[in-house]
């Protein structure tokens, strides 16, 4: 069983195909990013990207991204180079308790790595999807709008 996570091939053996791919990231990996939070794929902590799409990855098992390409939290960044959109929840002052972010980075990267330039409604429908009680999405939007600019000037 392999598969390429943050940019990195990962090998695990065939009787781990059947594992939640969660656990398995963070007590076999060591990655922190995805968050066990509701655990039927409904709150978006656990969020990651497979093959660009943003997953659950409380909702699939280690069979499920056989071959493919898994990002977490951890990979979006290039070296010491913040993704734009981690770059912009940090100039937005976003984050509140923290418990949601890596559901509401991991689901943004993957909206504006589909379509750079989003209108109020696409991101409010898209982020509507990662649980936040936070109340800061206003900042959410604007840092959206930040990272969208950025990724179309990059």
């Amino acid at each position: 069983m392999r598969f390429i996570l943050n940019k990195t091939e990962v090998e695990l053996p065939e009787s781990r195909r059947e594992d939640r791919l969660l656990w398995v990231l963070r007590d076999h990996f060591g990655v922190r990013g995805p968050k066990f939070g509701c655990g039927i794929g409904a709150c978006g902590a656990c969020s990651i990207h497979v093959a660009g799409k943003a997953e659950r990855s409380c909702s699939l098992t280690v069979g499920d991204v056989e071959g493919e390409q898994v990002t977490t939290l951890e990979g979006l960044a290039s070296g010491e180079t913040l993704h734009p959109v981690q770059a912009a929840w940090i100039a937005e002052n976003v984050p509140q308790c923290g418990y949601c972010q890596n559901g509401q980075i991991m689901t943004a990267a993957a909206l504006l790595e589909e379509k750079p330039s989003v209108t109020a409604s696409e991101i409010e429908g898209a982020m509507s999807q990662v649980r936040c009680r936070c109340g800061t999405q206003n900042r959410v939007l604007r840092a959206i709008n930040r990272a969208g600019e950025a990724l179309k000037t990059s």
